[in-house]
């Protein structure tokens, strides 16, 4: 019974969708259990209250939840933090107020633009974008160390010119393997998310050898989500993650409880 530990509701400013509806989803669906993680995305370019979370609300919204479904679903809460390096003080400082359980930390901007939107990518080969994305990863993780797992780390592919069509992980391999390195020596995860099956590229974000590169490395935490924003989209696609998991060295998946890592045999 996986859990799903990465997905979104009306607290997010990308999703309208009732925690509760998730919560009823989940449970249809015989999840272990789940973890909130709405944006927070401070300093988004061009909109800067885009993607800020009610925190008051949100987690007072998690805690009722928590109760009235106690026999039925463990829910946690927790939140997907938008790096960007000069915000590492004020993102320890709101993590200092709210106890969350799980904290994702993720590259939704990259130098002020984000790479959803085609802009990021004009007048230039995909390329140099691709490798810039990676390069500001490993900026944030420098910069910041109260995050939990790093959040998709090649989410710069879902919206690339031609998405994953010519990417692969040995094109980037040494700004990765830096990533990763740097992961595993701040004792931080990362995650499978397999949002990337939803956007149609065939693999999870990050790749299947991504995640053997880092089980290889010495990586031991790894959390897995949907990124589910729509209760349709929860647990997408989660047969695979055993097999892919197992594949490359796990023989378990991790969930957090209260910023601790629980380890769940596959």
């Amino acid at each position: 019974m996986l859990w799903d530990t990465h997905m979104h509701s009306q607290y997010s400013g990308d999703s309208d969708t009732p925690q509760e509806d998730m919560i009823q989803t989940a449970i249809t669906k015989e999840l272990g259990g789940v973890c909130f993680t709405d944006h927070l995305d401070i300093d988004y370019p061009g909109a800067p209250e885009a993607f800020l979370l009610d925190l008051p609300n949100y987690t007072s919204s998690v805690y009722a939840l928590q109760e009235k479904y106690r026999d039925r679903l463990s829910v946690r809460l927790g939140i997907e933090l938008g790096l960007q390096p000069h915000l590492a003080a004020l993102h320890e400082d709101i993590l200092s107020q709210y106890p969350f359980d799980f904290v994702i930390g993720s590259s939704h901007v990259v130098h002020g633009f984000d790479p959803y939107y085609p802009k990021f990518y004009e007048g230039r080969a995909e390329e140099e974008c691709y490798l810039e994305y990676f390069e500001s990863a490993l900026e944030n993780i420098r910069a910041f160390d109260g995050f939990d797992v790093y959040g998709h780390i090649d989410y710069v592919v879902r919206y690339g010119p031609t998405k994953n069509k010519n990417y692969t992980y040995e094109k980037y391999k040494d700004v990765i393997d830096a990533i990763l390195t740097l992961l595993i020596a701040k004792g931080k995860g990362i995650e499978i998310n397999t949002g990337g099956f939803k956007y149609g590229l065939g693999h999870p974000n990050p790749t299947e050898e991504i995640i053997a590169r880092y089980r290889e490395l010495g990586g031991e935490i790894i959390t897995v989500g949907a990124d589910a924003h729509k209760p349709e989209h929860i647990a997408f696609d989660f047969e695979k993650v055993p097999d892919i998991l197992k594949a490359a060295g796990f023989r378990y998946f991790t969930v957090f409880k209260e910023r601790k890592p629980e380890f769940y045999p596959l």
